[in-house]
């Protein structure tokens, strides 16, 4: 019996909504894929603020939208299976409560479901610079089974846009998840790079 092919996107109040939207956009186009939105009411309030979306016009990017108070949503249990997890932008809350287990609302507990599973679990931070206890938890959630991939695009892809970097971003968290989607040029596949 094969995996569902679900996967839990989570949305929390941290700078980088652009980075959430772009991966949201590129689900849609994976096929046979299930989305699971659940965002925090810090990230409602920070995509306000950073994409000038209606609430309304992000939850339609996903197939299923959970409450983040909603304890009993079926991403809650670790019998719901998934592909994984990823929160995008990830808070320094966030982050400090997925590294210590603390699972008070939807978006902290599904996240413990996918390390208490083992399941891929990505964590996309976007503050800087990185304080102690940031750092101290980074390195908890990843002795847990989380992977920590910070929202610091490359340039050997030679950007011209925004969107650019925000797609060698999307691409890593794709690869990361075992998704199968080409969104931006890998290292081997550009036609002529230029290294001194």
């Amino acid at each position: 019996m094969s995996v569902p092919k679900r996967l839990v996107v989570g949305l929390s109040g941290a700078s980088g909504m652009p980075y959430a939207l772009d991966l949201l956009q590129t689900l849609r186009r994976v096929g046979g894929l299930e989305v699971h939105l659940v965002m925090s009411q810090g990230a409602k309030r920070v995509l306000a603020e950073e994409a000038g979306l209606s609430l309304e016009a992000v939850e339609a990017l996903a197939h299923v939208v959970h409450r983040s108070s909603d304890l009993g949503a079926p991403i809650a249990s670790g019998s719901f299976r998934t592909l994984g997890m990823v929160i995008v932008p990830c808070s320094a809350t966030t982050l400090a409560k997925v590294a210590y287990g603390l699972a008070d609302n939807l978006l902290t507990r599904a996240a413990y479901v996918t390390l208490k599973e083992r399941r891929p679990l990505v964590l996309v931070p976007r503050e800087a610079p990185l304080p102690l206890p940031s750092l101290e938890a980074m390195v908890k959630a990843t002795l847990a089974g989380a992977t920590i991939l910070p929202a610091a695009p490359g340039f050997y892809h030679k950007p011209q846009t925004i969107e650019d970097l925000l797609a060698f971003m999307t691409q890593r968290i794709l690869d990361l998840l075992g998704l199968e989607y080409s969104r931006a040029p890998r290292w081997g596949e550009l036609q002529e790079l230029e290294l001194d």
